[in-house]
């Protein structure tokens, strides 16, 4: 029997598999992020050894934090231009414009144009991670969100581990251009497969008016049809509205908890994927094991995600993120010593477990605190607020080598993961006093249910 025109089409279940093409090319765009970030520390010291480049240390650090600037800046355009080209294209334009910036990188005669390169650089990996992890937590299975976001940061730390790899063979044997040139491969690779196979959301088809596209895309994955509630509101006056919603009654004191613990955690990941090599070199270890050190802790943050997304589904993305923020401050503070080498790699490994999924649990963490149709702002808002913290780590950690005091880099780490625990435990907290409107004994001695998380 035929069926009648109305009829909708079988519709696949709603399950992580249904969904796995958008993840996997999400994790591509991904992978690429991660290497193009981890490329400058693990060709820095090579860097500071070449005297035609003229680098030094304090500018290392600066030019790191104008990788961050750049991130910032495109992480905030790329919500504006979203509105226009969608998702799907948004995210082509950031791998784009980050292998551009790689090749200028590549071929920078100076630290001005090399300068200019991370820039730009930075200009297309501020858009892409808040691109990806909205897509991915749009079309995740519901009770996977923290899974399926841990599943997609493991690519960055595999990124990061082909940089390090770049690092320790290409970089000694061919010179440390030709590393930034490996990263202009996602123009190359990526680019034609997002266009050819990635979906656009139906959240912004929907609220682009395309009501058909939105629904056939919803019932080719398996997804719920979209909602108006859940699509977000478009133009300048849909964002305002968004941003607004972020400081309704039930979330005003979350959103700045979330804000802080997104500082601290992107301040760990920037400064030591920047810094991690130089710091250890100047601890005493060999050049060699000071880059294989960002391989190992790279590695580390893989393990780390795939068991922190299966524990914050069981038990929450707020209480993941917080005990790992205070395993992370332990490993900085034990990496301050000059141990044996074989424990130094055991302690760096075990560091990377805790450290990079700490920051991710703070990401899927806004799951709990925002409703659909706030989900994008609410990721692009403690993204975009936490690369200050990306900003301030190279640079501060910069400023420390250049007098000579790296070993205060692994107290700098410490503190921001005791502050960002702190942050990210307290806002269950403030969600219940936002619902109450009351103070927090008076929450508390009323027997609130703490919410998920």
């Amino acid at each position: 029997m035929t069926p009648s025109p109305t009829s909708p089409a079988p519709r696949p279940p709603h399950t992580l598999r249904t969904v796995l093409p958008v993840v996997a090319l999400c994790w591509l765009a991904v992978f690429f992020d991660g290497m193009d970030v981890t490329i400058y520390g693990a060709v820095m010291p090579h860097m500071l050894d070449d005297s035609g480049l003229g680098l030094t240390p304090a500018d290392a650090g600066t030019i790191g934090s104008w990788t961050t600037f750049g991130m910032l800046i495109g992480a905030l355009t790329a919500g504006n231009l979203t509105d226009w080209l969608g998702r799907r294209l948004m995210l082509v334009a950031s791998v784009s414009v980050f292998s551009v910036g790689s090749a200028v990188c590549a071929l920078a005669g100076g630290i001005g144009p090399f300068g200019v390169g991370r820039f730009v650089s930075g200009l297309g990996l501020g858009g892409l991670m808040p691109l990806c992890l909205a897509l991915v937590m749009e079309f995740a299975p519901p009770r996977r969100a923290a899974l399926t976001t841990g599943l997609l940061m493991t690519s960055y730390h595999a990124g990061g581990m082909a940089a390090t790899g770049l690092g320790l063979t290409l970089a000694p044997a061919a010179g440390w251009r030709w590393v930034f040139w490996a990263g202009v491969l996602p123009a190359v690779v990526a680019v034609p497969l997002l266009l050819a196979l990635l979906p656009e959301s139906p959240g912004v088809l929907l609220a682009r008016g395309e009501r058909e596209q939105a629904d056939a895309v919803a019932d080719r994955y398996g997804l719920p049809r979209p909602t108006a509630v859940a699509a977000p509101a478009a133009g300048a006056k849909g964002r305002l509205a968004a941003v607004r919603a972020l400081f309704r009654p039930d979330s005003r004191w979350a959103t700045p908890l979330l804000w802080l613990a997104s500082f601290c955690g992107l301040l760990l990941v920037y400064g030591v994927s920047t810094w991690l090599p130089q710091m250890m070199r100047a601890s005493g270890y060999g050049l060699n094991s000071s880059v294989s050190f960002l391989l190992v802790i790279n590695a580390g943050g893989i393990v780390g995600l795939l068991i922190a997304g299966r524990t914050a589904d069981r038990f929450g993305a707020v209480r993941v993120s917080a005990i790992w923020f205070v395993l992370t401050a332990a490993g900085a503070l034990l990496l301050k010593a000059h141990l044996p080498l074989g424990a130094t790699y055991a302690v760096v490994a075990v560091t990377g477990v805790w450290l990079f999924s700490a920051q991710v649990m703070v990401y899927a963490a806004t799951d709990t605190v925002y409703r659909g149709s706030e989900r994008a702002a609410g990721l692009g808002w403690v993204t975009g607020v936490g690369r200050t913290g990306a900003v301030v780590g190279p640079w501060l950690i910069g400023a420390l080598a250049d007098s000579g005091n790296e070993s205060w880099g692994f107290t700098t780490f410490a503190l921001a993961g005791l502050v960002g625990a702190v942050a990210i435990a307290l806002v269950p907290l403030a969600r219940r006093i936002g619902r109450s409107g009351a103070p927090a004994t008076v929450a508390l001695a009323a027997g609130a249910s703490p919410s998920k998380g």
